[in-house]
């Protein structure tokens, strides 16, 4: 009886370990990443911009981010409400008290329509002195802008990411694999693209594509994928010869699925960093754009407009705009980051064997 128990338990032990080897790349990099708290928190940050994005993008909030809802330039509300003489409300002066009838036949119904216009004026919906976060030179509320300005900008951000990466990792496993021609004419083609100033790439791009939200991202996928090809290009070259991949030939592995199935899942660390820089990258990029009139379209509103829109608010000494832009610009930029980082650290390889 004493022989068998050790007997069982070794075979508990060596099932555990069984079943600890054959848990998932991406199983276990998840039960990695949940033991990172600065990269969780940040993860639950971004996507709580993901959800705010949804509910603007439907409309549930900030759907109303055009309408003037407050005096021009109004301050925020642990600000107070700001002198008369800073929200342009100057005593018009008094003309003389003379008789115009006789010069001019529509005197006699100047005070009527005067009193017809104050009439109006007292109908409609009073403006507020204070708003949550200030209100632009028109008085639109400037947290509902931010808001319905991250939907753009970060759907831009990311969005061109994606592209940028999808486009990038695909060429480069094309031509660090294969290596040969292919490689040859990938290299080429990478060669040409940059040596175009990268500036000038995207001014040539947006001219032919137009303005708007969708020409933004794909002229930044368009001009981005250079940098992704060339890392994810030196990574298969570097992990075709390796064992696991020979392996995988001999037991009749295709090419696809010895890049796509076993080396990808061993780079993807480098593809997440190179993600976070992207999505940061392009979100500045969408910046520039928006100021230089090649971004959005006029309708629209993203950080890179409301900043353009702050430079001439800034010098009247109005800086909410500016300040609440940049806020919501860094809180999620800082997020995002934060997390590409932990999720190359739970897929890296090399901190895999430390467990």
């Amino acid at each position: 009886m004493s022989a068998v128990l050790p007997a069982s338990s070794a075979a508990a032990a060596a099932l555990d370990d069984a079943q600890q080897k054959s848990e998932g790349v991406w199983h276990a990099a998840w039960r990695r990443f949940k033991g990172d708290r600065v990269g969780y928190w940040s993860m639950v940050i971004v996507l709580a911009f993901i959800a705010l994005i949804a509910l603007a993008a439907v409309g549930l909030v900030a759907g109303q981010w055009q309408d003037e809802v407050g005096v021009p330039n109004a301050p925020p509300t642990l600000m107070g409400p700001a002198p008369p003489q800073a929200t342009g409300a100057v005593e018009q002066p008094k003309g003389p008290n003379v008789d115009l009838s006789d010069i001019d036949p529509l005197a006699p119904r100047y005070k009527e329509w005067d009193e017809r216009a104050r009439q109006f004026q007292t109908a409609e919906k009073p403006k507020r002195e204070t708003l949550p976060f200030g209100a632009d030179r028109l008085g639109r509320d400037v947290l509902a802008k931010a808001i319905k300005g991250t939907e753009i900008s970060v759907f831009v951000g990311v969005a061109a990411a994606l592209a940028a990466t999808a486009l990038g990792t695909l060429i480069g496993a094309l031509g660090g694999f294969f290596g040969g021609k292919v490689g040859d004419f990938l290299e080429w083609l990478y060669n040409v693209f940059e040596s175009i100033p990268n500036i000038l790439l995207i001014f040539a791009f947006a001219a032919v594509v137009g303005r708007g939200v969708q020409s933004v991202v794909i002229i930044l996928a368009l001009t981005g994928w250079t940098g992704m090809y060339r890392q994810v290009r030196a990574e298969f070259m570097k992990h075709r010869s390796r064992e696991y991949v020979r392996a995988a030939e001999a037991i009749g592995a295709s090419a696809g699925s010895r890049m796509f199935r076993h080396i990808l899942p061993n780079v993807s660390h480098v593809i997440l960093v190179r993600l976070g820089l992207l999505v940061v990258g392009f979100i500045k990029a969408e910046v520039i754009l928006s100021y230089l009139g090649l971004g959005v379209r006029v309708d629209q509103v993203s950080w890179g407009t409301m900043l353009a829109e702050a430079q001439s608010e800034l010098i009247l000494g109005h800086w909410w705009q500016l300040a609440t832009a940049t806020l919501f610009m860094a809180v999620f930029v800082t997020a995002f980051s934060l997390m590409a980082d932990a999720w190359r650290d739970a897929l890296d390889p090399k901190l895999r064997g430390l467990e």
